[in-house]
């Protein structure tokens, strides 16, 4: 009963660990681009 149990739990985990790594290649992680101009000034002399 407890083997069958803790089968149970390690494939949740297999199928976890492979969920999180397509996710990871196949979702849409990338961060949004936009344009920032800030002015600088510069104390050279």
């Amino acid at each position: 009963m407890i083997r069958r149990f803790l089968r149970g739990i390690l494939y949740l985990a297999i199928l976890a660990m492979i969920g999180l790594v397509a996710y990871a290649y196949l979702g849409d992680l990338s961060p949004e681009q936009r344009e920032t101009r800030l002015p600088v000034t510069l104390n050279a002399q």
